[in-house]
């Protein structure tokens, strides 16, 4: 082998020993960039105590929900938030523990949690069928606040017990009154299922009432002359004093007009 191959094999060994020391020099260099990275602090959000599904993200803001930890960066959960101000328009929609690093894919906005989102302690969500005409069809829009009016018969006159009778109140036995005021409508007849219709082929209207309310339209519904939603102003909206009223009540002009 003559002198010119022996020098190229040396030069290219050399080249090749070269590329190693750079090439291993690159890696451990990123290894120790990565390991760094992995390895710095960085503030992520936990839950100070456990957060129930449905509740608001804008609640969550109010200090006692929330509070801030530093975590090596390698221990950041995907989808983690980095500040409580992310969620003011989102809702929970699975429960968060105390303790659990908060992170986005555990909310939503409220239209994915539908009537859920809009209902909390002691509200719930009913839904009544009726007609046309009691349900206001074709006016009634989703975030109307509804009064419901109702006229009924008083119960009989019963008997004490000394053996007297004792009359409810004077009066004809029919009587008329509002018995729930500002109603929330959840969603309008024409807009449940299929055009809103019910079971029985009636129109229906979903209504956010509390818990209290709902007996009350449970009893109309089943013992009731009639009822009838009746839509409230948008703005500045009053109630008159609480009254009924009966036969005598109308011939005296409802006892004043309010």
């Amino acid at each position: 082998m003559n002198t010119t191959n022996r020098l190229w094999q040396v030069v290219a060994a050399a080249g090749l020993a070269l590329l190693a020391v750079l090439l291993t020099t690159f890696y451990v260099t990123n290894y120790k960039r990565h390991v760094q990275h992995s390895e710095a602090q960085v503030s992520v959000v936990l839950a100070a105590k456990d957060i129930p599904a449905d509740t608001p993200g804008s609640e969550l803001l109010s200090g006692k929900w929330l509070t801030k930890q530093t975590v090596p960066r390698r221990e950041v959960v995907p989808g983690a938030i980095s500040s409580p101000e992310q969620l003011r328009t989102l809702i929970a929609t699975q429960p968060i523990y105390a303790g659990e690093q908060v992170t986005a894919r555990r909310f939503g906005t409220p239209a994915e949690r539908g009537v859920r989102a809009q209902i909390k302690g002691t509200q719930r969500a009913v839904q009544v069928e009726g007609d046309a005409f009691q349900l206001m069809a074709g006016t009634l829009r989703v975030g109307d606040h509804v009064d419901i009016v109702g006229g009924w018969e008083k119960p009989s006159p019963t008997s004490g017990s000394s053996g007297t009778t004792a009359s409810v109140d004077s009066g004809d036995g029919r009587v008329a009154r509002v018995f729930i005021r500002d109603a929330l409508v959840l969603a309008a007849p024409g807009g449940l299922g299929k055009g809103g219709v019910g079971s029985s082929g009636g129109l229906s209207v979903q209504l956010r009432l509390t818990d209290a309310q709902s007996q009350r339209l449970e009893w109309m519904v089943a013992h009731g002359k009639d009822w009838r939603v009746e839509i409230r102003p948008a703005a500045d909206a009053a109630n008159s004093p609480r009254w009924h009223d009966d036969g005598q009540t109308l011939l005296k002009d409802g006892a004043g007009i309010r």
